[in-house]
């Protein structure tokens, strides 16, 4: 290093020259081989991570893991390498400026503060790779740890910025910790959302209240659709109109909301809808009336069982049939077993759940008649379709069982009456 030093003491002895006090002589001396520490530096830097990242790309192609990628993605090799030359480069401050006069001192805060940046970058960029590794992976679509990984990573820019202000002030970290108490008050309102988010979090995957790809509907927010993030803060729901929703975590605890995973696990998802008839219609069938029933497939064992049933009945009580004094059958009793039946022909009808098809109390608007089952098709279109496909055929064949369904009567049924 001899021919370095003759170097640096010539430019020394040209800057004397040109008229400079010591001090200033030697500032210009240090800042100038600083300068190009720092030009060399920067260049090894990128030569270093450039040969570096090449290197790793190389080995991840040719791994099967992709861990290795999620790394380089989120570029925690770039944050780490950078943060080692940056601290070599803070180690020959130490040797550059000897008589600055405290600007070594400048310098060095400069780069540990730096160095302090690149570190806190790179462990965020770790923890966030975890997050998405576990996402990856089966399980991670089941259940978000987001929110956990958000703390850790609030945490390790709060230690970050703590020791960024040691080095500031030129306190020890300690000193810090000891003094923040008093502002403990301060950050928990700062934080406020941030810690409501984390507990809400725990409580949420503890009791596996919602995962990812939920479909989820939360009245209070207007949201109905499907959880696609869970965050420390935040849930977002992407509702079926492809607006997302924005529900705070803790809102899902404190308040209600509905999950609809219990329906797409079952296996089915439930029809539960009425048609209101008309209770002037209701009357009791006549032989001719069951004959012709009994030309429908679907009625035609039921309608000989239930026939017998009766006549068998009414024969012990002693009453004479064409009477109304026994036990005789209606046409709402009849199409409400046509509809049982109809309904356990269709393929599409789950056969092993609730299966239902029931009167309700009757109203001003008629007599409901309810169709509780499940379809086996949980898609939304093609759900749909099943309901109405059932509820059109029900609507054409009520007339045959000389059954109405209640309407309200509209202008035209009005005008109808004024030209009568």
């Amino acid at each position: 290093m001899e021919w370095f030093s003759n170097i640096m003491e010539s430019y020394l002895k040209w800057l004397l020259g040109l008229g400079l006090q010591d001090n200033a002589a030697y500032l210009i001396q240090e800042t100038s081989l600083f300068v190009i520490s720092i030009l060399l530096f920067i260049l090894i830097d990128k030569i270093v991570i450039h040969y570096i990242k090449e290197y790793i790309k190389k080995i991840s192609q040719k791994s099967k893991t992709k861990v290795d990628d999620i790394l380089l993605a989120n570029k925690v090799f770039d944050y780490f390498l950078s943060s080692i030359t940056v601290y070599i480069l803070y180690i020959v401050t130490d040797f550059v400026f000897i008589r600055s006069g405290g600007f070594d001192g400048i310098i060095s805060l400069g780069l540990l503060l730096y160095i302090d940046y690149l570190i806190v970058r790179g462990v965020v960029a770790v923890f966030k790779s975890v997050n998405d590794i576990y996402d990856y992976r089966q399980t991670g679509r089941k259940r978000s740890i987001k929110s956990y990984i958000q703390v850790f990573q609030l945490i390790a820019i709060v230690i970050g910025a703590l020791i960024a202000v040691s080095l500031l002030l030129s306190k020890d970290i300690s000193v810090l910790l000891t003094g923040i108490g008093a502002f403990a008050a301060v950050l928990m309102l700062v934080f406020k959302d941030s810690i409501l988010g984390f507990v809400g979090g725990i409580q949420i995957n503890a009791n596996d209240m919602v995962r990812l790809g939920d479909w989820v509907s939360v009245p209070s927010a207007g949201a109905d659709g499907t959880v696609i993030d869970i965050s420390l803060t935040t849930v977002k729901i992407q509702n079926w109109n492809k607006t997302i929703s924005t529900v705070p975590t803790y809102s899902l605890v404190t308040g209600s909301f509905h999950n609809w995973r219990g329906m797409e696990e079952s296996g089915g998802r439930r029809i539960k809808r009425s048609l209101n008839i008309d209770i002037q219609s209701v009357k009791f069938s006549t032989e001719e009336d069951i004959e012709k029933y009994k030309k429908f497939r679907l009625l035609k064992d039921y309608l000989s069982k239930k026939d017998e049933e009766l006549k068998e009945y009414n024969k012990k009580l002693g009453i004479e049939e064409d009477t109304f004094n026994g036990r005789y059958q209606t046409n709402i009793g009849i199409f409400r077993a046509y509809v049982a039946a109809y309904l356990h022909d269709k393929e599409e009808i789950h056969p092993n759940m609730t299966f239902l098809v029931r009167q309700l109390q009757a109203t001003e608007k008629g007599l409901p008649m309810e169709i509780y089952v499940f379809s086996k098709v949980q898609e939304w279109a093609e759900y749909e379709d099943i309901q109405s496909d059932i509820f059109d055929h029900l609507f054409a064949i009520i007339p045959i069982f000389d059954l109405k369904v209640f309407q309200n009567p509209s202008g035209a049924d009005f005008r109808s009456i004024i030209k009568n």
